[in-house]
């Protein structure tokens, strides 16, 4: 058996992921159903619209772990704005540039850098310093696929159309 010679670098790899993931948020995005941005189906669940927008925008955080050295999502004395998009028009176009950005920050890096540290913190604290790879790998496309996941599940309960997004859906039995 030969050794493998193929290589990819990092970037061409996430390039890859965010085009892929960014076509399957899309197809959720665009089922997501107009003028309830108030609905939840809990009491402490996030509303639809807080939900969808996180989710179309998610993508824009590969471009804050290439350029900033560190976050902290929950700094001490700040109340979060959580802002919330009610029509698919906004939400498209939210992570149209989202996706955008993230683009942007991985074709003007290496993977010499994404090998670097970058910091999460809460409320000043650091919830995890590892490289930048792993927070992208981790902390947007897994994070990404979680709460797309559950978006998903809000359109169950809101009788909107699941979309196909690694496999079929009760609802589309192909990727389209």
């Amino acid at each position: 058996m030969t050794p493998h010679s193929f290589h990819m670098n990092l970037t061409d790899l996430f390039l890859a992921e965010l085009d892929r993931e960014a076509a399957a948020t899309r197809r959720v995005l665009e089922r997501v159903p107009e003028g309830r941005p108030d609905w939840k189906p809990h009491p402490r669940s996030m509303t639809l619209g807080r939900l969808a927008a996180l989710v179309a925008g998610m993508p824009g955080w590969i471009a804050m772990m290439i350029e900033t050295d560190e976050f902290d999502f929950a700094p001490p004395g700040v109340t979060p704005d959580h802002p919330e998009l009610g029509s698919v028009k906004e939400l498209v176009a939210l992570l149209d540039s989202s996706t955008a950005k993230a683009r942007e920050a991985l074709l003007n890096t290496d993977d010499d850098h994404l090998l670097t540290n970058w910091k999460l913190k809460a409320q000043g604290r650091v919830v995890t310093e590892v490289p930048r790879y792993l927070n992208i790998r981790d902390g947007v496309f897994n994070h990404l696929a979680h709460h797309r996941g559950q978006l998903t599940v809000y359109l169950r309960l809101t009788e909107s159309r699941v979309p196909a997004i690694y496999g079929p859906s009760a609802d589309e039995p192909l990727a389209a």
